[in-house]
């Protein structure tokens, strides 16, 4: 029943086979407010994520900020600023540094190391055996922390915070005939890839953590009722 899936990505995405995207230096131009403008190529993605790199001197550098694509036009893309939490240490103070023209820019950041979201193992070890260029974040982690949690429906927030622990930038969604590939902080679908249908689905998502409970206080953490419809509308696109 998973053959369909199997056939689309070998025959169809065969290009994508080592990974999904790969890392894109380029340098701010005029900054505008909280936007700025880089030049425009195939491997930016509106939707997609990175960050800006300040240089102090040539020998000291550091992450001053998170950016998002927001739109290209006219061959270049406007990048919108966002504080950068993903590898947050609460030990280390803040740059307190704008970004400025001629900082670094570095997109599609930590897009090797991705979550994913699978509806049994089948799906799981076929979605993982192909593309072996990204550095998957085990489903049994995730499980971990929701059972931690007490949050059998995770949403984008605790997404996100899988994200930031892992050091992971995308998410896989694997749905009923429908791949999805989103960024892990604005959720904007990056890539799609057709697939097979779905007949066996454990939720919240394979897992091999069991016992994945609701919490009595927040009526808010009830489990899934349909796996499709819950991360379906998780995404943007």
């Amino acid at each position: 029943m998973f053959r369909t899936l199997v056939v689309f990505l070998t025959l169809f995405s065969f290009s994508f086979a080592q990974g999904f995207f790969e890392p894109y230096k380029t340098t701010l131009g005029e900054v505008r407010g909280n936007t700025a403008l880089v030049p425009d190529t195939n491997a930016i993605v509106v939707g997609s994520s990175g960050v800006v790199i300040h240089h102090f001197d040539e020998t000291k550098a550091s992450i001053i900020a998170r950016v998002s694509v927001t739109k290209k036009e006219g061959g270049f893309a406007t990048v919108r600023f966002e504080p950068f939490d993903l590898l947050e240490q609460s030990a280390f103070p803040l740059p307190g540094i704008l970004p400025q023209t001629g900082d670094t820019v570095i997109l599609n950041y930590l897009y090797n190391r991705a979550l994913i979201v699978a509806p049994n193992s089948i799906v799981f070890n076929e979605i993982s055996g192909h593309f072996t260029g990204v550095q998957w974040i085990h489903p049994d982690l995730m499980g971990a922390y929701l059972a931690s949690e007490r949050k059998p429906n995770p949403e984008r927030e605790e997404f996100r915070k899988m994200c930031q622990i892992h050091s992971a930038g995308i998410i896989f969604f694997a749905l009923n005939q429908k791949g999805y590939v989103a960024d892990c902080q604005s959720f904007k679908v990056l890539k799609t890839f057709n697939s097979g249908r779905i007949s066996a689905y454990q939720l919240p998502f394979y897992t091999r953590v069991e016992g994945i409970e609701s919490s009595f206080w927040n009526f808010g953490s009830k489990a899934i009722s349909d796996y499709n419809a819950h991360y379906g509308a998780l995404l943007v696109q």
